[in-house]
């Protein structure tokens, strides 16, 4: 696959110039129907107005398509095009893909996020590839005067086996525009896909290790300006005095801007205006309430204890139930603030002109920047133009598009081009952070270890709803109560990879953990019961599917070899998110009177595999992140300020601190669905289990490592 790569639009326009010609296929997002052809003669693409999205064929073989969800690390600039190869019956190293610029009259859910892209375009792009296969062959068929049934594609050529000839694909794209385009096509069987499920290296690898690869941080505008804004350090304050006469006195500054509670130091330079910027002397004042951490304690006491809550989800007799319990387990569980800490911090370019604007970035979701830029402006959006480079990951900050507007007002300010830079210390002091929460959990049991009854209160801090009401054990419960109650600071707060279950399915599971030991039973078989239990007598209203859950928790206590090693504490964690299934078994071993993870085994129910290297780099990224951040991640507040300001203070998993992954997929015939995110969720849970099962003691706040089993001396 060398000559496979990524493509810039730009590359896409010369590509489709050079060729001369070839096949250009419109394929729909919105439905998964073809558009009829046209041939390509050095033609703009505007050419083509009315397409969705391209399939395109060049004379020289190359096939190129338009991948219109932004790259983060997902892997969806390779699991896209070996899509439509497969069904086009391609030769993957004559396979490109082009990142596309926003286009949401063409484009359907152009954003990344929810694990949802590769779910949302299965069938379209199989159907894209399959329709140009299916007039390649009528082309070839055409030439050769034989029936179309009596050919085949395969590996870049349509054959003809009885005469023994073939035809490369490039040699007939010219014709193939030519045919009819089929308004039915018939789609592989599973069994006969020869790509689908095999380990492709990203495409991008190469860009990427040879610095060619282009981030947002990469780009470029002759003429343009660089800036960096000073924020209040501390949330709930305001700008009350800025003295900015040091730093407009600086080498290379152009400007210094005050504008909204911002100020902007604009430069030549990225250094020049970096040192400016410390010059600055802004006092603030308050605007409002400035929380510290130990405020937060006191505020989620109040909201467990009282407040009023909202009932997310009630089944039968609650009260009853636990008047008559023979044992009532109760905990609570803490999950503190997290930065999304990406190794790009946020950055855009913007160019506001009297004919439009011209934006240019990484962020997940560029129709909602778009919009934003627009009503900001008052410019139409159609005169707003915005390109997606890669994103030096997301996981959730990039969703929020404050970095995008900001550098937009700021060149409307300016008149002139400008390229917005956030430091480290701007993105952890003055990001959108995961939300605090607690959960009070209850649990009752009958004489024989029964689950007879259920309770979970979340308390969240900007967390909107911190429960997923109608997710295990719901619905396994006869008696089940589900509630939730909220604060509301000024601290910022939004989506972190797999929102809120990335700390509830920790709480959950190492709750059910406690319940399993508190009735004398194996926490597998616990589980296993409960999810019979709601098979053969379901109480409301169930979500997840039973018997994915239960594969998914049989497979990995048998790759685990669950009970059966000695000298290792294991233990099990299992999670439902974005449509998809994955159990972990996490073993630990004592070593200097200290439980150290050592493996961590996973199966996931994700459907239908595309990549298997991407997803099992997927499955393993999401337990990475799962781990350290329960084991080391916090982001604690003095005063409306963060107290960690940069990676010295704020903790992130060390190479030597990762264990061993064994991964494993389940085969069972359906479309694919989320895997993004579906991973991390059940590690914290797993991890917890098993240091309770060699320590004797239970976690229930995050990070562990501020935990006694950690911080105590043996």
């Amino acid at each position: 696959m060398s000559n496979s790569n990524t493509t810039s639009r730009r590359d896409f326009l010369k590509l489709t110039s050079l060729t001369g010609g070839g096949l250009l296929l419109g394929f729909s997002w919105f439905s998964a129907e073809a558009e009829t052809p046209v041939i390509i003669h050095n033609l703009p693409l505007g050419a083509t107005k009315g397409f969705n999205s391209y399939l395109s064929i060049s004379t020289d073989g190359i096939v190129t398509i338009f991948s219109p969800n932004p790259e983060l690390g997902q892997n969806i600039m390779t699991s896209f095009p070996m899509i439509v190869a497969e069904e086009l019956d391609a030769d993957w190293t004559k396979v490109k893909v082009v990142q596309a610029p926003l286009d949401t009259k063409s484009f359907d859910r152009q954003l990344t996020g929810g694990s949802g892209a590769v779910p949302h375009s299965w069938k379209r792009l199989r159907t894209a590839g399959a329709t140009a296969r299916n007039m390649l062959i009528q082309a070839a068929a055409k030439q050769w005067e034989v029936a179309a049934e009596e050919c085949t594609a395969n590996n870049g050529f349509v054959i003809h086996a009885k005469s023994g000839r073939q035809l490369g694909f490039g040699e007939l794209a010219d014709q193939a525009a030519t045919m009819p385009v089929p308004k039915e096509v018939k789609l592989k069987d599973r069994k006969d896909f020869k790509l689908i499920g095999t380990g492709v290296k990203n495409v991008a690898n190469k860009d990427i290790v040879t610095g060619k690869g282009l981030f947002g941080m990469d780009v470029y505008r002759k003429g343009m300006l660089f800036a960096m804004i000073q924020r209040p350090d501390a949330f709930g304050t305001k700008i009350k005095s800025v003295d900015s006469a040091a730093a407009k006195a600086m080498p290379g500054i152009v400007d210094v801007v005050v504008f909204k509670n911002n100020v902007a130091v604009v430069g030549k330079s990225t250094w020049e205006v970096s040192k400016a910027r410390k010059l600055l002397k802004i006092e603030y004042e308050k605007d409002g309430a400035t929380e510290s951490t130990a405020d937060h304690t006191n505020i989620f006491t109040t909201l467990l204890d009282g407040g009023t809550p909202v009932v997310r989800r009630k089944n039968g007799d609650v009260e009853a139930a636990f008047k008559t319990a023979a044992k009532i387990i109760k905990s609570e569980y803490h999950g503190p603030f997290l930065s999304h800490a990406p190794m790009e911090p946020m950055n855009f370019f913007a160019d506001v002109r009297p004919d439009g604007v011209e934006l240019i970035g990484p962020t997940q979701t560029p129709g909602s920047a778009r919009t934003a830029t627009s009503k900001l402006l008052g410019i139409p959006e159609d005169k707003i133009t915005l390109e997606i480079t890669r994103l030096g990951g997301g996981f959730g900050r990039r969703l929020k598009f404050d970095y995008v507007v900001e550098a937009a007002e700021l060149s409307g300010i300016i008149k002139a081009p400008v390229k917005l830079i956030w430091s480290r210390e701007d993105d952890m002091m003055g990001g959108s952070y995961r939300p605090a929460v607690q959960y009070r959990f209850e649990a009752a049991l009958d004489s024989s270890g029964n689950l007879v009854g259920y309770k979970c209160r979340g308390a969240g801090i900007n967390a909107g709803n911190p429960v997923r009401e109608d997710n295990f054990p719901s619905g396994a419960v006869e008696h089940l109560l589900i509630d939730t109650v909220e604060h509301k600071s000024p601290i910022t707060t939004g989506a972190w990879r797999a929102p809120i279950t990335n700390f509830l399915a920790f709480a959950e599971q190492a709750f059910l953990d406690e319940v399993a030991n508190a009735a004398g039973k194996d926490p597998v078989q616990f589980r296993l019961d409960l999810l019979d239990k709601a098979r053969k007598s379901p109480v409301g209203a169930i979500k997840y599917n039973i018997d994915r859950m239960e594969n998914v928790i049989k497979m990995a206590a048998e790759k685990s070899g669950w009970g059966k090693k000695a000298g290792i504490s294991q233990g099990f964690s299992v999670y439902f998110s974005h449509s998809s299934y994955v159990a972990q078994v996490c073993e630990v071993m004592m070593q200097a009177g200290k439980p150290v993870v050592k493996k961590i085994y996973a199966v996931s129910d994700c459907g239908q595999v595309i990549n298997l290297s991407g997803a099992r780099q997927q499955v393993m990224g999401g337990i990475v992140d799962g781990f350290g951040h329960a084991m080391y991640g916090k982001v604690t507040f003095k005063n409306g300020a963060a107290e960690q300001k940069n990676f010295n203070t704020y903790r992130l998993i060390r190479m030597k601190e990762i264990p061993q992954i064994e991964t494993y997929f389940v085969d069972n015939g359906i479309d694919p669905t989320g895997l993004g995110e579906p991973a991390l969720p059940p590690t914290g849970g797993a991890v917890a289990n098993a240091i309770f099962k060699a320590t004797g003691k239970r976690l229930k706040n995050q990070p562990f490592i501020d935990e006694e089993v950690f911080t105590t001396t043996p």
